[in-house]
């Protein structure tokens, strides 16, 4: 008796170890890919669903590619991510495929830590640039190569208070509007409302020069941050219409507290601000006091009804074994019209994709979460929206140049300085900090 126990004993442990070293073996065999991504929003605003859409991008490309694994570290907020994607780099460690912020992609493509993607777009009979937003595929291209593919995108829109419109006897703008009505609606809604002698009704809060110079056909700078266009009438044009604008409040700083407040009518806003502020609870929090809606900003005498758009990008690295394997995992990311749909069930961003942000599905989806008395905004003018979008500069010094040019539009405002001869100084002064 003793001997059959010990015998189913030591049959057990051997089937267990052959189990065992089957599935060590299998473990053994994989192919890994190193995936480098954040977590939470590009956009800065709440999102505690920022690993639904990858999980489930993992979970299909792993099922059509048996015996590949996708690995990727959780949980690394977006302020931390250029650290440890840097320390990734210098370690010889650089994941397969990877987030690229908007300030980085410069400074990757110069390193020469990103893959050319055109020799594998050129053989993929699979894959079309057509499919995608021109404006957010653009946002990959550096010496007219591309370098990564965005994977989604966020233009910005013109936040309407429409309860304060209405009282002043206005109703919303079409989406063709311009700055003539925007001043005109801002003139009347602008005033004294108790009393006081100060004004403490407003037109615009945080609408810039740099918004009305897009509008107006304007560019600030070239592509590759060496030359500054700040001296150009378009942008002249914005910096005095802008400062029209702004005498309407009679000195009185217009502030966050007052747009949340009601009192303000008009503020550029991101989409993924407008789902975020438009969907419970956020909304409770924020504008619950108010109807609101998004529409284009105003166009200028020189422009169109243009806004910025800012895509979040996703490259290959260049010293990577598995480069088949990683374009097909970046096509499911950013190609696939299934996994890029559910950007909109789990992401404040759009669709980098024609087809899915123009899609009837895609405002189905919005419209889930926000109230009946909501309108959700329309497909066909999203979709306009980023397609005639501006991206936003993606060379390594854009920031601190732009800081360079809003410092010097304020001291105009401030000094009340000539605008033509104060802009060709500031322009000089700006493309002598570009050629340091």
């Amino acid at each position: 008796m003793e001997g059959t126990k010990g015998q189913a004993v030591m049959f057990i442990l051997l089937t267990a170890g052959l189990i065992l070293a089957v599935c060590l073996g299998s473990r053994d065999n994989e192919t890994i890919l190193e995936f480098g991504m954040f977590a939470g929003s590009n956009w800065d605003v709440a999102n505690a669903d920022s690993c639904i859409i990858i999980d489930k991008a993992i979970e299909k490309f792993e099922k059509t590619h048996p015996g590949v694994r996708i690995h990727y570290y959780s949980g690394i907020p977006k302020d931390d991510y250029p650290e440890w994607l840097a320390r990734k780099i210098l370690s010889g460690k650089t994941p397969d495929v990877f987030m690229v912020l908007s300030d980085d992609l410069d400074k990757m493509v110069s390193l020469g830590v990103l893959a050319d993607l055109d020799p594998w777009i050129a053989r993929d009979k699979t894959f079309a640039r057509s499919a995608f937003f021109q404006t957010a595929l653009d946002s990959g291209v550096r010496g007219s190569r591309q370098y990564a593919l965005p994977y989604e995108t966020v233009p910005t829109l013109m936040f309407v208070n429409k309860t304060l419109l209405n009282q002043s006897g206005f109703g919303v703008p079409e989406s063709d509007w311009d700055w003539e009505q925007l001043l005109r609606i801002c003139k009347r809604i602008t005033k004294d409302t108790d009393g006081d002698g100060r004004v403490d009704q407003f037109g615009t809060y945080n609408y810039g020069w740099k918004e009305a110079a897009y509008t107006n056909g304007g560019e600030l700078f070239d592509d590759n941050g060496t030359k500054c266009y700040i001296h150009s009438e378009q942008v002249a044009q914005a910096v005095r219409y802008v400062n029209e604008l702004s005498d309407l409040n009679q000195g009185q700083k217009v502030s966050q507290e007052d747009f949340d407040g009601g009192h303000v009518a008009f503020m550029p806003l991101s989409f993924a601000e407008y789902r975020t502020y438009k969907t419970y609870p956020y909304k409770i929090k924020k504008y619950s006091t108010f109807q609101w809606d998004c529409i284009t900003l105003p166009a200028g005498p020189q422009g169109d009804n243009i806004s910025e758009v800012d895509s979040l990008l996703i490259g290959i690295s260049s010293h990577s074994h598995r480069k088949q394997l990683a374009w097909e995992f970046l096509k499911t990311l950013t190609y696939d019209e299934e996994i890029q749909m559910e950007i909109f069930r789990y992401s404040q961003g759009a669709s980098v994709l024609r087809v899915v942000t123009g899609s009837e599905q895609m405002e189905e989806i919005l419209g889930r979460d926000m109230e009946d008395s909501d309108r959700v905004i329309d497909h066909e003018l999203l979709s306009s929206v980023i397609e005639k979008g501006k991206d936003t500069p993606r060379f390594a010094r854009y920031g601190d140049a732009l800081s360079l040019a809003e410092s010097e539009v304020l001291k105009i405002y401030e000094e009340e300085k000539n605008v033509d001869s104060s802009l060709k100084i500031a322009q000089r002064v700006i493309e002598h900090f570009l050629a340091q």
